[in-house]
């Protein structure tokens, strides 16, 4: 039977529905406590069966892994194959080993405020801190599972609200200097070609890993010297390859210098003798970069990436990734006096609020060269 009442108390009752199996095995009940006679009762454990059926009502021992596993199912629909891996990492790690078997109504603001301090201390690979910005994704993913729980009223508040997240703290970019640039390009240039000329998008386009990739000869106008960016690839499950719009969902438009658009033409009929020599056809919406000859299929990122940090290791570059590329355009394109709008428009970034945050150490640099030109000019004896 899955629902009955049971009097407690003359003119007491408990309702009680059987709410389903939870993930460690344990059966879940939902149970209302209604004080008046037995007709009203049972209207009440008659509301609690629709509200169990719709999965509105709240198990009186609901974990968090119960309330875990529910939401990222609701959540795949909506997230990309990279944030819910994030995310699953996140769970399996560092917060289902600590909350995973408590019952969600019982988790307190303190309790997390201490988690976090742990995890502030030692929560890193062998004991190491766990830095700050870690540490906040931490907290924002258990704040936002907890508020679902509100809104399906499993408990009345959000315990993370009240909790304290570590401060954020201003990320040091790692920005390369244009000699270590210049060197990466040339030696990729004498190993691969077809990296060499990826890194030169990324320098001069400063779009992210994932949109090079996704680029398709469709996506090239030589005479007008531009390049549209409208997708990016990312590395699914099981070695899945996903095809999704841009971090913004919008595509955008960027020119291209003469030598990047030779480097192009050149890179084209690469692909079309490799075509020819394995007896393929290269169609104009292949990808520029792919993992065949005839083009259907794109590079991995991971693969980008992989090759980038061998090639800084064998010049003995240290500290400099593949995303750093995009931070040298930005912070380059800024000092130039390039107009912020513009440079916000190339990266793809969401408005020029976002640029202005990021590089704000840049945009300091290029103010006070401003200062000095100004100063110049009232300076009678400079003239």
């Amino acid at each position: 039977m899955r629902g009955h009442l049971e009097e407690r108390a003359k003119g007491t009752w408990r309702a009680k529905v059987f709410a389903g199996i939870d993930s460690t095995g344990r059966k879940r009940y939902v149970t209302r406590t209604v004080h008046g006679t037995k007709r009203q009762a049972q209207a009440v454990l008659n509301e609690l069966l629709v509200e169990v059926d719709q999965g509105s009502a709240n198990p009186d021992d609901g974990t968090f892994a119960d309330l875990a596993e529910r939401w990222m199912e609701m959540a795949e629909a909506e997230l990309s194959p990279t944030t819910l891996s994030e995310y699953r990492r996140l769970l399996d790690k560092r917060i289902l080993p600590k909350f995973g078997r408590r019952r969600v109504r019982d988790i307190r603001s303190g309790e997390l405020d201490a988690f976090y301090a742990v995890l502030l201390k030692r929560g890193g690979v062998g004991g190491e801190p766990l830095s700050a910005q870690s540490v906040r994704l931490v907290h924002a993913l258990i704040r936002r599972l907890l508020n679902q729980a509100v809104r399906w009223g499993w408990i009345a508040f959000n315990p993370a609200q009240r909790a304290t997240q570590p401060r954020r703290r201003v990320q040091d970019l790692g920005i390369p200097a244009p000699v270590a640039v210049w060197r990466i390009l040339f030696a990729a240039a004498d190993q691969d070609p077809d990296l060499a000329l990826f890194l030169r998008l990324s320098v001069v386009t400063g779009a992210r890993r994932g949109e090079i990739c996704a680029l398709k000869w469709t996506d090239l106008d030589t005479e007008a010297s531009t390049l549209t960016i409208s997708r990016s690839i990312v590395d699914g499950r099981n070695d899945e390859l996903i095809e999704k719009g841009t971090k913004t969902h919008a595509s955008r438009r960027v020119s291209l210098d003469p030598a990047t658009v030779e480097e192009l033409k050149v890179h084209r009929e690469r692909c079309e003798e490799w075509a020819d020599a394995c007896g393929a056809t290269l169609p104009n919406s292949a990808y520029l970069f792919a993992q065949e000859p005839d083009g259907v299929a794109p590079w991995r990122p991971n693969r980008v990436t992989l090759a980038f940090g061998r090639l800084v290791k064998e010049l003995g570059i240290k500290g400099v990734r593949l995303h750093d590329l995009r931070h040298f355009a930005a912070t380059q394109m800024l000092a130039a006096g390039v107009p912020v709008k513009t440079v916000s428009s190339r990266l793809g970034h969401a408005n020029a609020a976002t640029t202005l945050n990021v590089y704000a150490h840049a945009l300091t640099e290029s103010d006070e060269q401003a200062a000095n030109v100004l100063a110049a000019l009232l300076d009678p004896s400079s003239t």
